[in-house]
């Protein structure tokens, strides 16, 4: 699977038929479409969902419907209307922290992983080489949390994250995992090698895997 992709509805320069391409050309048995939320308007999104819907039908692979929501200090930039006509929402943090204030950034997640709204947390950790790095309590917190309200988090290739140790968290933990390329041009939908080594080093299987029932 791969459920974080772009198109050019956001900041992607494919369509969304040329994603769905690469990822059955690749092998895939699930691809998502994920734009940013920020560029849509519900007129875009209705145009959006009915391209995927279109897309649905014609593909030999299960397509999803999402998109990626930014986790701000006033909370989570996703509204009902919108969350009821997706299969899945991830939301991620794209701010800028000062070096030593990752507690800063895990207060964001903890705001997401809160909000109903909210299916899975992207690339979580991809700011620590640059602001320093939780203790292992802090991560137990937040994947307790995860747990607590059925949460999943991706394992990002393009970011190379999360750590080893907070993949293991999650699967001790039952808190499901997802694939995701992040990309944002159709020859890099499906490049989730790193994602895969790094969730079967952790120990993963299928069932650790959300929408494992589709593979």
């Amino acid at each position: 699977m791969d459920l974080h992709t772009h198109t050019r509805f956001s900041d992607g320069i494919g369509y969304i038929r040329d994603n769905i391409a690469e990822a059955e050309k690749k092998g895939l048995k699930i691809v998502g479409i994920s734009d940013h939320v920020h560029f849509f308007t519900p007129h875009l999104l209705n145009s959006y969902l009915s391209l995927i819907d279109q897309a649905k039908k014609e593909s030999e692979i299960t397509v999803l419907a999402g998109i990626e929501a930014n986790i701000l200090p006033e909370g989570v930039d996703i509204n009902d209307d919108f969350r009821k006509k997706l299969d899945y929402v991830i939301a991620s943090v794209h701010l800028y922290f000062d070096l030593g204030r990752y507690d800063e950034y895990l207060e964001l997640i903890k705001l997401a992983l809160q909000d109903e709204n909210i299916d899975i947390i992207g690339h979580f950790g991809n700011v620590f080489p640059y602001v320093g790095y939780p203790s292992i309590d802090e991560y137990k917190e937040i994947v307790e949390l995860a747990e607590e309200h059925g949460k999943a988090f991706e394992i990002s290739s393009r970011y190379r994250v999360p750590e080893l140790d907070f993949i293991k968290l999650c699967i001790q933990k039952g808190v499901k995992l997802t694939f995701a390329s992040d990309a944002h041009q159709p020859r890099d939908v499906g490049n989730i090698s790193w994602s895969l080594k790094a969730f079967k080093k952790a120990g993963g299987k299928k069932e650790d895997l959300l929408f494992s029932e589709l593979l």
